[in-house]
């Protein structure tokens, strides 16, 4: 039945002798015949399994005897691979004492698509580790270094990140075969390398055949590579416009790069160039929001002449910068005139109520040549504010401080917002008689406006809800309150500005606890005990 199987089978004797051969066997071992060795027939590779699978020994030349068969052999042998031609075989072998019947399976295909289909995880491993790394930050730098390293660890001997032009200097990422990565910025010129202008503008990339390795220059080939054998030039696709090129180098000693292997390149460059085109998407908001932020930030205190002057600023959340709260210092335009301090409320909390009050900050900054009339000076920004779609409005102190000798002379107004506190030297405490509406909800405003004098070590502070309002304390639902607020700051006679606001603020955070908070503003202005030089009036201690 063997004889006509489609399989190809032969028959071996103990010494390796083919006894009887099959048809299908004939016509895949043109040599194979009944008396003619094995290892004159097959491929060494069956001959040596034949000498494994009866106990005996390789020849040692013609003067060898034929090797005894061994006793009773398994009756079936473990299955041995290898090549016929340009296929792959399965021998199998059956043994019945005297003899070996071994079949040869063809599984070329299987082999085939085993190879591919472990081919395709190893590479799916890959991606997925470098879409790993590449997502794991957003530093275009650390991107460029990533697509680097692992395109020359798994893809080639030493490659290249080259992004577009940033000035005159293209910036560069190598990676040699030792796994070092150098970042430079090169003047180079991209028409130099083929292919390589057109992958910086996003083109397809050109075949790897069509480019001649002896034409790359010194800049692209480093030392320590040798021998230039092939290169891959493709780009770093981007959201929009193209993140940069990748291109890859191979030593002449190690094979060309194959189609497929060129499709897998341009897999790798998607991802790397999407990481880095969000990378650099990410540090152009961030410089932004850096700039656009910087307008919206409170102000470093001034040095304001005649008195001392400290501010606190914290926002509702812990990881924001600006808030509803704001403050605003300008100095007297001319020496002896009157400084102007601004403290304000925007209704809402976040970035959008940060965006109002830098509007607001705008509108004041416009109307400062009216700060002499408070009362005229909110009408105007009430009419501002009131051309706004968005029903909002905010709370608003006006103080004007001005140094008459020992003294200081401030007028203090409020536009629906709690009153400034006085804290006198003694320990006495009192609240400024100004009141007022609040500014962007009514077309007609009301406000007064109080005049105090401080005597030395006499401070003014001015807050925002975000003080009188934390809520919290032993039930956790509690506001620290006003009154709670003016005992506190009796204890505090004769503080420093910058201690009393950070007293103020420090109190209302721990009311607070980890609770919930509003944005928190303080400003505490206080009279000089004792005169100091021009140079160091109204520095903050």
């Amino acid at each position: 039945m063997w004889l006509s199987a489609a399989c190809p089978a032969l028959l071996i004797d103990a010494d390796g002798i083919i006894s009887q051969v099959n048809d299908a066997a004939l016509s895949l071992l043109t040599g194979a015949a009944p008396g003619v060795p094995l290892a004159d027939a097959a491929p060494a590779w069956l001959a040596r399994a034949h000498r494994l699978a009866t106990g005996a020994a390789a020849p040692a030349g013609p003067a060898a005897g034929p090797a005894p068969l061994p006793p009773a052999p398994p009756a079936s042998v473990t299955p041995v691979r290898g090549p016929v031609g340009e296929a792959v075989f399965d021998a199998h072998a059956i043994a019945d004492g005297t003899s070996v019947l071994w079949w040869l399976m063809d599984v070329t295909d299987h082999v085939r698509v085993s190879e591919a289909l472990l081919a395709e995880r190893r590479r799916t491993a890959f991606l997925l580790e470098a879409s790993n790394e590449l997502l794991s930050s957003l530093n275009l730098d650390r991107c460029m270094e990533v697509t680097a390293r692992m395109a020359a660890r798994h893809l080639a001997d030493a490659a290249l990140v080259i992004l577009p032009k940033s000035g005159h200097r293209h910036p560069v990422a190598y990676c040699g075969p030792d796994g070092h990565v150098v970042r430079e910025n090169l003047a180079v010129d991209p028409r130099q390398v083929p292919g390589l202008e057109e992958a910086l503008r996003g083109f397809p990339p050109m075949p790897s055949r069509w480019i001649d390795p002896a034409a790359a220059p010194g800049w692209l080939v480093r030392g320590g590579l040798g021998h230039l054998g092939s290169l891959v030039v493709t780009a770093l696709p981007g959201h929009g416009v193209p993140a940069g090129a990748l291109v890859l180098l191979r030593r002449a000693a190690h094979a060309g790069f194959s189609p497929d292997e060129e499709v897998f390149t341009r897999l790798f460059a998607a991802r790397a160039g999407a990481a880095m085109s969000a990378a650099r998407l990410y540090a152009d908001q961030a410089a932004i929001t850096e700039v656009l932020m910087r307008e919206l930030l409170p102000p470093r205190a001034p040095l304001l002449e005649g008195v001392e002057l400290a501010a606190r600023y914290r926002p509702s959340g812990a990881t924001e910068l600006v808030g509803g709260d704001f403050y605003d210092l300008y100095p007297a335009a001319t020496p002896g005139g009157e400084s102007l301090v601004v403290l304000g409320d925007v209704c809402g909390k976040g970035l959008e109520a940060a965006v109002l009050t830098g509007k607001i900050r705008n509108a004041l900054h416009a109307l400062l040549p009216m700060a002499g009339d408070h009362q005229r000076l909110l009408i105007m920004l009430n009419g501002v504010l009131l051309t706004d779609e968005r029903s909002t409005f905010v709370t608003l102190v006006l103080a004007s401080v001005r140094r008459d000798g020992p003294q200081v002379r401030m007028r203090l107004t409020s536009a629906g917002h709690a009153p400034p506190v006085i804290v006198r030297a003694g320990g006495r405490v009192e609240e400024a008689r100004t009141k007022g509406t609040l500014i962007g909800m009514l077309d007609e405003i009301t406000s007064t406006t109080d005049t105090v004098t401080l005597d030395p070590g006499d401070t003014c502070l001015l807050f925002t809800d975000g003080i009188t309002e934390a809520r919290g304390g032993p039930l956790g639902d509690e506001l620290f309150g006003e009154q709670q607020l003016l005992e506190e700051l009796e204890q505090c006679a004769g503080m420093p500005p910058e201690a009393l606001a950070e007293r103020v603020q420090m109190l209302a955070c721990e009311w607070a606890g980890g609770g919930d908070q509003d944005d928190m503003a303080v400003i505490a202005i206080t009279a000089p005990l004792e005169a100091r030089p021009a140079g160091e009036r109204g520095r903050p201690r």
